[in-house]
């Protein structure tokens, strides 16, 4: 008779995105989700109207300051994910964009307004998200602890984690992982943005580059042959 062959042993849920987004990327993400629940009239958002809504100084840590060119490239990694698309209706003259998470990460209401806040303002204590979420959606505390506990424990990978309490901190706070794993280094440091460019610019940058070392070259040569010593 044969022995029963071992169950694997659990491991932990993977996280959701791979790669994670980038700061900016989540800040857009929030901004979206946060827009079309409190300014529905306005929405989906213009490039302008998002550029703003990155910069707003309210509901917002770290406060930023970005341009409409890199929330653009932000759009990008986002429509790349199927996290946000582009609105093209028949009398839109500029173009619109709103938020699709629910096309990779199905959630109920009240998940996708926890999910949002933490997005916009980072790991936050269970009494500030209730406090922080009732203009998109009020929820009773008990409403915003079991929907973190369903993002911690999604079969499909985990969408928050409770950070373990801090010295100095009265309690626990939760924070997103579309980012990736949480960071080590302090909560106040400031959010840096990273602009990518498009690969046929970065391209384009090389073969300049290459263009004016080979220029540089033929002076120096040219210089040489004239007798001018080489200039500095």
């Amino acid at each position: 008779m044969e022995s029963p062959v071992p169950s694997p042993a659990p491991t932990a849920p993977a996280l959701p995105t791979e790669p994670p987004l980038a700061a900016l990327e989540a800040r857009v993400l929030g901004c979206l989700i946060e827009k079309e629940l409190t300014t529905p009239d306005v929405c989906p958002l213009t490039l302008n109207s998002l550029v703003n809504a990155c910069n707003q100084r309210s509901n917002r840590d770290p406060v930023i300051e970005v341009a409409s060119r890199e929330v653009e490239t932000s759009l990008d990694g986002l429509r790349h994910r199927r996290l946000a698309a582009v609105f093209g209706g028949a009398d839109a003259r500029v173009a619109k964009y709103r938020q699709t998470l629910d096309l990779v990460y199905p959630l109920e209401a009240g998940a996708r307004v926890v999910l949002c806040e933490l997005l916009l303002r980072g790991p936050q204590t269970t009494a500030e998200l209730r406090t922080r979420t009732e203009r998109m959606l009020p929820l009773a505390a008990e409403e915003i602890e079991m929907q973190l506990q369903a993002l911690a424990t999604r079969p499909e990978g985990a969408l928050v984690r409770r950070l373990e309490r801090q010295r100095g901190q009265k309690e626990a706070r939760w924070t997103q992982l579309l980012t990736g794993e949480p960071a080590s280094a302090p909560a106040d440091e400031p959010l840096s943005v990273a602009l990518a460019l498009p690969p046929e610019m970065e391209q384009r940058m090389a073969a300049l580059e290459a263009e004016v070392a080979q220029l540089r070259q033929e002076m120096g040569t040219l210089r040489r042959a004239l007798g001018d010593p080489p200039s500095l």
